[in-house]
């Protein structure tokens, strides 16, 4: 410790007996951190439903008025403004202020922009603003509209944080701004999110509400079409989850980006989305698709580029023409941000300044209720100009009709004042003002002009009088100032449009991606060891087929190029793989192991094509088995689909076609290692998606070797070494019940115990 810390500790005076208080740690931490709860929640994070602004927002448009910076005049340093906020109002960083200054201006951030800037205020690509020292910025005439009257004893006034002035607690509010722009903000405990709407849209159902204040919620939709993004979209979802979402002020909603075709000619299109979601940004929106195609998680894309000026333009080109469009997009929007969920959380502070959620009609009304005190606090305050103006008025109307003896008193009375209010009975204010006239206002011109506008004010005082004591008058003047800021926001307008369609989301079918591959006869060969690989065409004589030294033939499937390989291996796993995706040329292919996660212990028991709606009957060295439907079969994963569950020590051995449906005449055989033969209807084999199964023989030595399904009607076959089909005459002998031990096979049974093809 260095020895000015050791003298400062040393000097220090501990603290008096009166300034130590008792208290409980839990009470002064809750008390203390309730205090910086309710801090962030009415200073911070959530917005005043009155003008839909946060306290940082308000304080910036309040001093950009004080510092002149209208929509007229010229623009000034942001660096000025900032420091201007952050020395009188705003006592936080000055960074945090300019970036709240920097949305306000960002034509894709928020609906109706509040600050004009020039300069690099950054873009859609998530490019950050330069910074403030090189940009400038003024108010827009939607900032103006939010601070109108402000002057006018409108809104309260409360002291900045240093005492030494004044800020408005919350602004006059022209139009309904909370819903125009929305916003976003996470207190302690709480959050809001609110998605921009359309102002015009907002007017007329705050029109409407006038006219009609127990308004439903669904009446309101019939205005407010659904949320209106500064970046334009699509928006998806029914009718009913949005009237719910805006009937109890939560729900989310799906927003799209907006695309179109180009027709490329021979049977070639690409895809041209032309606007993307709220709040994406488009560098990272392309980066994130790029990687999706390079991890071939989006096959039926073939490339993306941007082709972005000034208006966003991507391009999607698929990898088939034969690919719907429709279809194609959707694989998209499922699988990026080309589709994403914007919630619907309207936490807002009301009023009173306490924080709750309010549905769309509760935000609308609130806003009415703030333009009707507004209106209410503008006419009193107009009331007192009037009645201070009339006196003066009063005044010099007096001293026009003895202009003579005024004029007397003020040239030879020693206190002319008090001889003017003595004599005509007026007040200081009345005698002030005359005393104060310039001789040239002595005219009779002037005379003329004071008496009409005594006559105007006293006409325009009549009716404030008249409109402070009518409720309809009120609401009628509300419906026409509101009205009045419409043509601001004229729907036909670039400013006033919608930029945001509302539709249902369309009912497309996936794609089918065998359009993606070009169809073509190929031979899947697969060795004995695992190895795997494709031939051209479908070839004929297998035994000219060559394998690695060592290695042998396994099974020779012919296919097509757009067929799925189906794998059956000793595990009791059923692997799936695209024919397309096998290694071909000249090679001997490679290790299916490196395709499917598939144990070096394991093989490959049978391999054929997916049909789709076949059943198989599936079995275990143990003797287990049951009667297995294709379709549950089909894997989508490296890591397979286990469906016959081999018992330790055992794997499966069989996997055989079986009928659609099992019919009385159908048998099953069975063969196990010991050569034992048992032949038992096949009804008595259960249908399973996954499992052990039923015990099919039991056996003293070894296990289950073959088994195979077969109808009385067609007789019991085998296949001998020769490749001849054998045909067994009299297998009723070998008839007995499902699990018994069975009987030596027949004569002339393959030595391998298996019944071949």
């Amino acid at each position: 410790m260095s020895k000015s810390k050791t003298k400062t500790a040393k000097t220090q005076k501990p603290p008096k007996p009166e300034e130590i208080f008792l208290e409980p740690f839990d009470e002064a931490l809750s008390q203390r951190y309730l205090a910086y709860a309710l801090s962030t929640i009415t200073s911070r994070a959530l917005p005043d439903v009155r003008d839909g602004l946060k306290p940082v927002h308000r304080r910036i448009l309040y001093a950009m008025r004080q510092m002149k910076l209208n929509p007229a005049g010229g623009f000034k340093k942001s660096a000025k403004v900032v420091g201007e906020v952050m020395g009188n109002f705003h006592p936080h960083g000055d960074q945090a202020i300019y970036d709240a200054m920097v949305r306000l201006v960002q034509d894709f951030s928020v609906r109706v922009p509040l600050v004009d800037g020039q300069g690099n205020f950054g873009n859609i690509d998530g490019d950050n603003a330069a910074a403030m020292r090189y940009t400038e910025s003024r108010l827009t005439e939607a900032a103006q509209l939010l601070l109108d009257g402000i002057d006018e004893d409108t809104v309260d006034f409360r002291e900045t944080y240093d005492g030494e002035g004044k800020e408005p607690s919350v602004l006059p509010a022209a139009f309904p701004n909370l819903l125009a722009n929305g916003a976003n903000g996470i207190a302690v405990g709480m959050a809001t999110s609110i998605p921009p709407h359309n102002v015009a849209e907002l007017i007329d159902a705050s029109l409407h509400l006038i006219k009609t204040p127990n308004a439903r919620t669904e009446t309101l939709l019939k205005y407010v079409k659904g949320p209106d993004f500064p970046t334009g979209g699509v928006c998806i979802e029914d009718a009913a989850s949005m009237e719910e979402a805006y009937a109890t002020g939560r729900g989310g909603f799906r927003l799209r980006a907006r695309w179109e075709t180009e027709d490329l000619g021979r049977g070639k299109y690409q895809i041209v989305v032309t606007e993307i979601p709220y709040q994406v940004q488009k560098s990272k929106l392309i980066e994130k698709i790029a990687e999706m195609m390079q991890a071939r998680k989006l096959p039926a894309l073939a490339d993306i580029r941007d082709e972005s000026a000034e208006d966003i333009r991507l391009i999607l080109e698929p990898k088939s023409g034969n690919i719907e469009p429709a279809a194609l997009m959707e694989s998209l929007f499922k699988a990026t941000d080309l589709e994403s969920r914007m919630s619907l959380n309207m936490n807002v502070l009301g009023a009173d300044g306490a924080p709750r959620v309010m549905g769309l009609r509760e935000v609308l009304q609130s806003y009415l209720d703030h333009r009707k005190e507004v209106l209410q606090r503008r006419t009193r305050y107009r009331l007192d100009k009037i009645e201070k103006r009339l006196e003066i008025l009063d005044g010099f109307l007096i001293a026009y009709l003895n202009l003579d003896e005024v004029i007397r008193i003020i040239r030879y009375e020693d206190d002319p004042k008090a001889e003017l209010m003595k004599t005509f009975k007026l007040s200081e204010t009345q005698t002030e003002a005359i005393l104060n006239m310039r001789l040239r206002s002595l005219r009779k011109l002037e005379e003329m002009e004071i008496k009409t506008e005594h006559k105007d004010l006293k006409a325009e005082q009549k009716a404030l009088k008249a409109l402070m004591k009518s409720d309809e008058k009120q609401w009628a003047k509300i419906a026409d100032e509101l009205k009045d800021v419409k043509k601001t926001f004229d729907p036909k307008s670039a400013l006033g449009r919608r930029r945001t369609d509302i539709a249902g989301a369309p009912e497309i079918e996936d794609i089918d991606l065998d359009v993606l591959v070009e169809k073509e006869p190929v031979t899947v060969v697969v060795s004995e060891k695992g190895w795997v690989r494709t031939m051209k065409g479908h070839v004929e004589d297998a035994k000219s087929i060559k394998y690695k030294e060592g290695d042998r033939e396994g099974f020779v499937v012919h296919a097509q190029t757009n067929d799925k390989l189906m794998l059956f291996a000793t595990n009791g796993k059923f692997y799936s793989l695209d024919v397309a995706g096998l290694p071909g040329g000249r090679g001997h292919g490679e290790p299916i192991r490196l395709m499917v996660d598939m144990g070096n212990d394991d093989a490959v028991v049978s391999a054929f094509l997916y049909e789709g709606g076949r059943k198989f009957l599936v079995a275990s060295s143990s003797g287990h088995g049951f009667i297995a439907p294709e379709d549950e079969c089909l894997s989508n994963t490296r890591k397979g689909k286990q469906v016959l569950n081999v018992p330790a020590g055992a794997e499966a051995a069989v996997c055989r076609p079986a009928p659609d449906e099992i019919k009385k005449d159908d048998m099953v055989a069975v063969v196990g290692d010991n050569k034992k033969f048992l032949v038992f209807p096949a009804d008595e084999l259960p249908e399973m998606t996954r499992g052990k199964g039923v015990v099919l023989q039991k056996y003293h030595d070894g296990g289950l070797s073959d088994a195979k399904l077969f109808s009385k009607k067609e007789g019991l076959t085998w296949t001998d070494r020769s490749g001849r089909t054998q045909t067994v005459e009299d297998w009723k002998p070998y008839l007995g019940k499902r699990a018994q031990a069975g009987r030596i096979a027949p004569k002339g049974f393959p030595t391998s115990k298996k019944f071949g093809a």
